[in-house]
């Protein structure tokens, strides 16, 4: 081997140790970098020259032509990668969860002072010292202001937990936008790595840190699977849906439903309809993002991401007791953190506010105008507002029911009874609840049947003039009777949380109850997210002592890189002199 090839080999040390270098200082400057990882020089020996080789091909003699740098790799464990998303995701899916409890909890005031109980005790209060004397005026008066204070204690909670699920409404579409901003980023990363790494040169090694960071910030918001193909693009699938394709992204849409929500699909799979101008208009349930019909289980790995949590706990309407009134109807919301609450609570102010009116209506006397308005109808403490907030309709027409109790092709619903009343059913199955059929053959919604925490108000007469209570009948005789009654009315253990339930609880107990199953959740939600926060934590230590920069190992290396180029330079300097001793001794 001649000396001039010497110095190639001489310099190819120089050049690998050089780079070696450069990765190292690399790895030092982005220590504190987020998503770095640190990268790793691999050596290759260029072709030998061979010489010669003997005839058993057991003595070669070859000569080296030096090294060359053949991958800067990254320092990283796709299996390890592969659990931290997947736990991740499911981290996500419970700070979501647990985040809906704690903002009910705060909602109810439980945690700063009992806002709606004490509203709630303090009308029974009244009733227990309205028992005492009904003819009070004080005793009345304060009955009926404290019934006001509950109706706006009720709305005030229904309306936090209903802006609250606005807040999560906008949630869920933040998500979705930021999803499709991370696949379309995603999507150009890949082409320009592929790019630079066409030609089997360069590595685009911190182009690929930060794809990495993007598929960990997707894995929290939603389930994703992900594969490299041949030319080093990263394909993305979400939720079992093709995402980041080589030559697209195939982006998840939202439409606005009937409850004013955020309904997410893929627009790349869903069917439409043609408008007039020519643009599509899609039908959203044809191709949901997600299948709520299956349960939540970490066995099967449907707890995973923020989004699916979110829409989750929102759920898809305005719950109320109406929400309550069968089985079928509660397993529509059950599921839903928000939508239970909701529902169990407006069930909580119906049953109160139907129990009163429902006493006073039953006592009053036409005859006598005992317990009477002023348009002759029986005194109510409560009256309703609207029935905006309600999916169950007030009027039906005759016509739009039919008689014999099974709906048909030309009818909207049916009707059956039961314990003596009329029940309505839609065209679904759905009962809607108690009707009275009047003399033109129509049907009314019973006026119990409407009350609901986002629409009551107590009787403004009755606010001005609590006396109009009177609970002196026309003998002259006090009313122990009705406000008796009014007692026990709130005594009497007659109602559920929900129709799952079984034990049946008096209205001064279900409030308890209810805020007992709170707390029970926000427990469980707890832990999950403890327990979940510990498990990614883990994770990520031993992802970090993979990826992560020890700038004492660093050190390490840059000594042993540089040891090695002053190595090679040795190297040139000998193969100088000598070149140059030759030829000065040949020159002679």
């Amino acid at each position: 081997m001649s000396l001039f090839a010497d110095l190639y080999v001489g310099t190819s040390g120089l050049q690998g140790s050089q780079e070696a270098l450069n990765v190292t200082a690399h790895n030092i400057t982005n220590t504190d970098t987020t998503g770095y990882v640190r990268q790793q020089v691999s050596y290759g020996t260029r072709e030998y020259n061979r010489i010669s080789m003997s005839q058993t091909g057991v003595a070669m003699k070859q000569t080296g032509l030096g090294v060359y740098i053949s991958e800067v790799r990254q320092v990283r464990d796709q299996f390890v990668d592969a659990s931290f998303r997947r736990e991740e995701g499911r981290r996500g899916f419970y700070d979501a969860s647990y985040a809906a409890i704690e903002e009910i909890e705060e909602v109810f005031g439980e945690l700063d002072g009992a806002n709606f109980y004490e509203s709630m005790n303090n009308m029974w209060t009244a009733i227990e010292e309205l028992v005492k004397d009904p003819s009070s005026e004080v005793c009345q008066s304060m009955f009926v202001q404290y019934a006001q204070s509950f109706c706006e204690a009720a709305g005030n909670v229904y309306k936090d937990l209903s802006d609250y699920q606005d807040k999560l409404n906008v949630t869920v579409k933040n998500d979705v936008d930021r999803i499709n901003e991370i696949g379309h980023k995603i999507y150009e990363l890949n082409n320009s790595i592929r790019t630079i790494e066409a030609g089997k040169v360069e590595h685009a090694n911190d182009l690929k840190d930060q794809r990495n960071q993007l598929l960990d910030e997707l894995a929290k918001l939603a389930n994703i699977t992900y594969d490299t193909d041949y030319y080093g693009n990263v394909l993305v699938k979400l939720e079992q849906h093709d995402f980041v394709q080589m030559n697209r992204v195939n982006e998840m849409a939202y439409t606005v439903d009937e409850s004013g929500f955020y309904s997410v699909f893929w627009p790349d799979s869903a069917k439409f309809t043609r408008a007039e101008n020519g643009d599509k208009i899609y039908d959203a349930t044809t191709a949901p993002v997600y299948n709520f019909d299956t349960p939540i289980s970490s066995a099967i790995d449907t707890d995973l991401g923020e989004l699916k949590s979110v829409l989750l706990a929102r759920g898809d309407h305005r719950a109320n007791w109406t929400d309550l009134l069968n089985e079928d109807d509660y397993d529509d919301i059950k599921e839903s953190v928000m939508m239970n609450v909701m529902s169990e609570f407006d069930a909580l102010v119906h049953n109160v506010v139907t129990a009163v009116n429902d006493v006073l209506a039953s006592n009053s006397e036409l005859s006598s105008n005992y317990l009477v308005d002023e348009d002759g109808n029986p005194l109510q403490l409560f009256h309703r507002i609207g029935c905006a907030d309600t999916n169950v309709p007030e009027f039906i027409s005759g016509t739009d029911i039919s008689d014999a109790g099974v709906g048909t092709t030309t009818t909207k619903y049916s009707r059956s009874y039961k314990d003596g009343f009329c029940y309505v059913t839609d065209a679904t199955g759905k009962e809607l609840g108690i009707y009275t059929k009047n003399s033109n053959g129509d049907y009314l919604a019973e006026s119990g049947m409407w009350f609901s925490a986002a629409n009551i108000v107590v009787n403004q007469d009755l606010l001005q003039y609590p006396t109009h209570l009177g609970f002196i009948k026309e003998d002259g005789n006090v009313d122990y009777k009705t406000v008796t009654m009014l007692e026990d009315a709130f005594n009497v253990k007659k109602y559920t949380l929900n129709p799952t339930l079984t034990n049946p609880l008096s209205l001064t107990e279900y409030y308890a109850n209810l805020v007992g199953q709170i707390a029970n959740s926000g427990n469980v939600y707890k832990q999950l997210k403890e327990n979940q926060d510990l498990t990614v934590e883990n994770i990520e230590a031993t992802r970090q002592g993979q990826i992560g920069v020890s700038t004492d190992e660093e050190l390490a290396n840059m000594i042993r890189f540089q040891n090695a180029y002053n190595a090679a330079s040795r190297f040139i300097n000998v193969i100088d002199e000598c070149t140059e001793h030759i030829i000065n001794t040949m020159a002679r």
